[in-house]
Parts: C-alpha cells; sequence; structure tokens
C-alpha cells in the first residue's frame, strides 16, 4: 500500500465523446492501484480538454502532448508519487 493515498483527476471533453478514453484510463488505474489512490475524479469539460494530472501535477495534456495519453504513462506517474 502507498504510503500516502494518491488522487488523480481526469478532464475531459464531454462535447468531443471523449468519455469512452476516460472510463477506460479509469478502470486501467482501478486495476493498477485497487484501494491504493484516495480518488479518481473525472470532470467533463470542452473545447478538445483530456488533461490528466497525479498530486497536482499535469502529467498529460492534449494542448501540449497532443491525443491521449498511454495508461501505462499515467500508471508510472503514481508509482513516481508514492514515492
Amino acid at each position: 500500500m502507498a504510503a500516502r493515498p494518491i488522487k488523480v483527476t481526469i478532464s475531459y471533453c464531454s462535447e468531443c465523446g471523449y468519455e469512452p478514453m476516460t472510463l477506460a484510463l479509469a478502470d486501467a488505474l482501478m486495476r493498477a492501484f485497487r484501494h491504493e489512490l484516495a480518488g479518481i475524479e473525472i470532470i467533463p469539460w470542452y473545447e478538445g480538454t483530456f488533461d490528466v494530472t497525479v498530486d497536482g501535477e499535469l502529467v498529460h495534456s492534449m494542448a501540449r502532448e497532443g491525443g491521449f495519453p498511454e495508461h501505462e504513462t499515467v500508471i508510472a506517474a503514481v508509482r513516481r508519487h508514492q514515492g
């Protein structure tokens, strides 16, 4: 178990139909960490957004990196925060 629980936030464009990618990432995180996360916050947004933060650190931004993050990239960021 993590020394302290980690919170992941996913902001996604609900107008763009990004729900499937959002839910798939949330599912991958739940399977990888089970009870080790403090929470997974899902925020419907607009304007093509798909941003992922781990404990406040922006680890993926569609505007910055383009596209959607690989699940393993986000999982690795959570592991870094577990320290």
